[in-house]
């Protein structure tokens, strides 16, 4: 049978009637007495236990038989606890006998046995307070108050109330009313309450003085009434004639009797005291029994009006105002009538323009420029598609007119070699990121500068990645015109076009540029064929065309940025010599036609960062001027947050300047603002003619992509906001702007013009004629003039 059955038939009620408990559960001897043996074992040990420890010891025969049956009957180690016991409660009742003396000996100190207290015995054991008598100040307590009005002035007599007044006259009556003989007050039961109040001044007279007040046959009895209080005046200063007190026929006045002072220093009464209590001449309580405070009361109160006098800013800026000897007037003195006037018309008087700025010359500015003979100032953006050499391109052009020297070239390409990457060397001469040095492309808007014999030129090298293309919107909205590089090599020119070949190329177009040069880099590699040129001409040339480019405005350029051959220099391969004979790109850059600039209109000036400056320059802006002039000093108006501001300094192509006109990029250095007030596309202009913040405007667009009411994103140069397109108003023809076809369309397609409505999730600085850039999703949609 397995283990399993035979517990399975097992029969649990009888196997527990027949279990005894074991021995472990035997429950017979409790409660039975010990046996002979341990008790005989006690009485043993108890005798040798009593032995060693002595009869004097105060230990019972139970704690002895109760440590003998813990320890076995082990005598020695029985005696020992025993001894530890008896230890333990002598330390005890010695702890309590020293606690109870010391408490009787300080009752004692005291003087609590003699039922007396005082405060400076109590506190004599206090070591912070065992202070030089001289250092010392005594706490007294207030003098009687005057019974009168609150407040008052500084001096004049007290005013009486009313109720002091119908007092006074009650008196007056009891007094005509009395007959002869009797004492004033005597059937009024007054006798009693009015020689309390002599108390205070009775107690400190000699006996002698006292005892000849009262043996002299003419004295009468005193009854001084309680000091009137003082009541202010609405204007402390101007103090008008008070009434005289009231005086009382039957008065006479107490001699002034001299009472000696102490020695010890007394604090002085708080400035809330003296002005409620004023001064008494009242001699002080004996010092016997006062506690000093370890401080010395040398501060005197006064009673004049703190407000009398002009404040400490009024003498400073009176101070200056003097100083400076411009005839400035200092602010007005303090009156206590028109001081509320004073301050109300202070705060209405106080205007932008008087805060501190920076002196400004006043100058002409569109004179000063035009006597200002200097080269024609332009700016174009590189753009392409990614890996096209764009960055290369521009470092072999700055490197070729000298603009970066051999050492820094060759450092840069003994960097670029430890990463792998010996051919990047040129594009590092813009691409000065860490990051972008290490992934091996362009992020951010690269800027440099160099100049021809005509032409100052500002390089503004875009990325051509298309997660970046909002950095490249941004560089197209501050070009004149456009640098389009396109990779010649195998497969590599087809793929752009599929990218950001034609994306650059639209967005360059709505940004407003006219002018764009095509760089057909790298031709090397496809041993400066003819054929392959050719077909790259033809292709971008008809895309070129259809996004309204004109003819003469495109230029194609054979050339290789790694090598160098047509961007400074004429290229002496002759396979490229036999068939091309144009010029080379820095020649086709400087017959760039120089462009208008908008001199007369209102200023505008989109921020392009916001930084720190310097030291003296905390708050910095940079940024093109797109239209208008400005000078140091000159007040601006910061949009959409409505902050004024004001010109400390201008640096116009990293030179410091007094003044800048539209096209030039300028950095400005700012005060009397918040920089939370800047940001990266917000709007600079004048206070007179401010641009305008909307949250909803129409453009005319064109669509690159399908294009419904849908939620976009709105980009305007650096500016940067989302949005929805509310409405879509209808078609417009290409040519003539009018509408065409159906109103209202649920979708338009690429390549159609339309009338759209807009309406952004806030308020941002827009005008007429903006051009803006619809992106969703990464994807550009569509681009637009503002209505």
């Amino acid at each position: 049978m397995s283990r399993h059955r035979l517990v399975k038939n097992l029969d649990l009620e009888n196997e527990l009637d027949a279990f005894d408990g074991g021995e472990d559960y035997d429950d017979d001897d409790v409660g039975q007495d010990i046996s002979e043996e341990d008790k005989e074992s006690l009485r043993q040990g108890t005798i040798q236990v009593r032995e060693v420890l002595g009869d004097t010891m105060n230990i019972t025969e139970a704690q002895i038989h109760e440590a003998l049956w813990h320890y076995y009957y082990d005598i020695d180690k029985t005696v020992g606890y025993l001894l530890n016991i008896l230890e333990s409660k002598a330390k005890k009742e010695q702890k309590k006998a020293a606690s109870k003396k010391k408490t009787t000996d300080r009752m004692a100190m005291v003087g609590v046995h003699h039922g007396s207290f005082l405060f400076a015995n109590f506190f004599k054991d206090t070591p912070w307070l065992n202070i030089p008598l001289e250092r010392c100040s005594v706490l007294i307590p207030p003098s009687h108050p005057k019974v009168g009005l609150l407040g008052g002035s500084s001096g004049g007599a007290p005013k009486v109330s009313k109720l002091q007044a119908l007092a006074a006259a009650r008196k007056k009556k009891a007094q005509e009313q009395r007959t002869p003989g009797q004492k004033p007050g005597a059937g009024l039961g007054l006798e009693e309450p009015m020689k309390e109040l002599h108390i205070a001044k009775e107690q400190h007279k000699s006996e002698p003085a006292k005892n000849a007040l009262e043996s002299s046959p003419g004295s009468k009895q005193q009854s001084r009434s309680l000091p009137l209080r003082k009541r202010k005046d609405s204007n402390p200063h101007e103090k008008a004639l008070k009434a005289p007190p009231i005086e009382h026929e039957h008065e006479e006045q107490e001699p002034n009797i001299q009472v000696p002072s102490t020695p010890v220093d007394q604090a002085e009464p708080s400035a809330f005291a003296n002005t409620m209590f004023s001064s008494i001449d009242r001699p002080h309580s004996s010092t016997a029994n006062l506690f000093t405070l370890p401080y010395v009361a040398t501060i005197s109160t006064t009673a004049t009006n703190p407000f009398a006098g002009p404040s400490p800013d009024d003498v400073v800026f009176a101070a200056q105002s003097k100083a400076s000897k411009k005839g400035g007037k200092g602010p007005p003195k303090t009156n206590g009538e028109k001081k509320a006037d004073q301050i109300a018309n202070g705060v209405d008087a106080l205007k932008l323009e008087d805060t501190p700025r920076a002196t400004s010359k006043n100058l002409e500015v569109l004179k000063e420029y035009e006597k200002l003979q200097k080269k024609n100032e332009a700016n174009f953006v590189v753009i392409g598609h990614v890996d096209a050499g764009k960055s290369t391109m521009m470092g072999r052009l700055l490197y070729d007119l000298n603009i970066v020297d051999q050492r820094t070239l060759d450092r840069y390409r003994k960097d670029a070699e430890k990463l792998g990457k010996s051919s990047f060397a040129l594009a590092w001469v813009l691409d000065q990121g860490t990051e972008e040095r290490s992934r091996g492309v362009t992020i951010d808007i690269a800027m440099n500068k160099f100049s021809t014999s005509k032409t100052k030129f500002t390089i503004l090298d875009a990325p051509g990645h298309k997660d970046f293309v909002p950095n490249m919107i941004a560089g197209a909205s501050q070009a004149d015109f456009a640098v389009l590089v396109i990779d010649a090599s195998t497969g590599s020119f087809e793929s752009g076009l599929q990218g950001q070949t034609k994306e650059h190329a639209l967005l360059a177009r709505s940004m407003g540029i006219q002018r764009i040069i095509i760089a057909v880099n790298k031709l090397d590699m496809v041993d400066w064929s003819q054929n392959r040129f050719d077909e790259i001409s033809q292709q971008i040339s008809a895309f070129l065309i259809s996004a309204n480019f004109q003819t003469k405005n495109i230029t194609f350029i054979p050339c290789s940025g790694l090598q160098g051959d047509n961007i400074v220099r004429k290229s002496t391969e002759t396979r490229l010599t036999t068939w091309y004979t144009g010029g080379t790109l820095i020649e086709e850059l400087e017959n760039s036609e120089p462009i208008s600039r908008a001199l007369t209109k209102p200023l505008r000036l989109t921020i392009g960062d916001v930084f720190r400056g310097g030291v003296q320059n905390p708050l910095s802006v940079s940024g093109r001027v797109e239209a208008g002039s400005l000078q140091i000093g000159d007040i601006l108006l910061a949009q959409p947050s409505g902050e004024k501001c004001y010109i400390k300094g201008i640096d116009v192509d990293e030179e410091p300047a007094d003044w800048a006109v539209a096209g030039q990029n300028v950095i400005l250095h700012l005060v009397d603002i918040d920089p939370a007030h800047l940001r990266v596309g917000d709007v600079l202009c004048t206070p007179s003619s401010p641009i305008q913040n909307v949250r909803q405007f129409t453009a005319k667009v064109l669509a690159f992509g399908f294009l419904t009411p849908m939620k976009v994103d709105v980009h305007r140069g650096r500016l940067h906001v989302p949005g929805n397109v509310k409405e879509l108003v209808g078609l417009l023809d290409k040519g003539s702007g009018m509408v065409s076809g159906k109103k209202k369309p649920r979708i338009i397609k690429p390549g159609q013009v339309a009338r759209v409505v807009v309406e952004l999730e806030s308020a941002v600085p827009l005008e007429t004629g903006a051009r803006v850039v619809l992106r969703d999703e990464g994807e550009t949609i569509a681009s637009g003039i503002l209505e």
